[in-house]
């Protein structure tokens, strides 16, 4: 099942990546920002997959805190690290628009832009607990990634009770009808990238977890001893 999901988002992707960019250069051109408006069809679906691992990872998370469950610590583990890549290309993208729209890299007092690195800053942590925590690492890492979910429904509302120099979040009901082609292929393709990796992802660390159980089970059996 991972292999068919692998390979068929994999050729959307790759097709994809063909036909949003011309759909982008085809959009009508943002008449306040110009060109640069055009980070839009990749800032926001990266920040929506961003979300979309945290929640994953709060839910395989959860399912190991309370189910003991393998399957569950795959899965948190994989969206973890798509957390972070998906993560850095919103803070990348972000400011790259920022400076000119808003005349700056980065507003250090808005609300937004704070708690986006934070959460990225907080799922660095957890693959750095998991890596080198010791005994007892992937509880703390589960922990972790529980508090980390509590902070995306901070972002998502922080433009409507803080002031802020961000869009507000209901920008996509108002694109232009002519933008919205270029948008939903951008985020279809980004999305199917995104499946694509955290199949791959997961089922590099079931066998991972495979292998670690059959070592143990060899050292138990005493097949190990010299």
């Amino acid at each position: 099942m991972n292999r068919t999901t692998f390979l068929l988002c994999l050729a959307l992707s790759a097709v994809g990546l063909f036909v949003a960019p011309l759909l982008i250069l085809a959009a009508p051109m943002e008449p306040t920002m110009g060109f640069v408006q055009r980070i839009f069809y990749y800032h926001v679906p990266c920040a929506w997959l961003t979300f979309l691992a945290v929640f994953l990872c709060a839910a395989g998370s959860a399912a190991y805190l309370f189910a003991r469950s393998e399957r569950g610590e795959a899965l948190a583990a994989a969206a973890a690290e798509l957390t972070v890549v998906f993560g850095i290309c919103v803070l990348v993208t972000g400011p790259l628009w920022a400076r000119k729209a808003w005349g700056a890299w980065w507003v250090w007092k808005d609300v937004r832009l704070m708690t986006t690195l934070l959460l990225w800053f907080i799922f660095v942590a957890y693959l750095f607990v998991r890596r080198f925590g010791g005994p007892g690492s992937a509880r703390l890492a589960a922990g972790l990634a529980l508090f980390a979910a509590a902070d995306v429904p901070i972002i998502y509302t922080s433009v409507f009770f803080w002031r802020t120099q961000h869009p507000k979040a209901t920008v996509v009901r108002t694109l232009d009808p002519k933008m919205m082609p270029a948008f939903f292929t951008s985020l279809a393709v980004f999305t199917a990238f995104f499946v694509a990796l955290l199949a791959a992802r997961y089922a590099l660390e079931r066998s991972r977890q495979r292998l670690d159980a059959t070592w143990l089970a060899a050292e138990d059996a005493g097949l190990l001893d010299n």
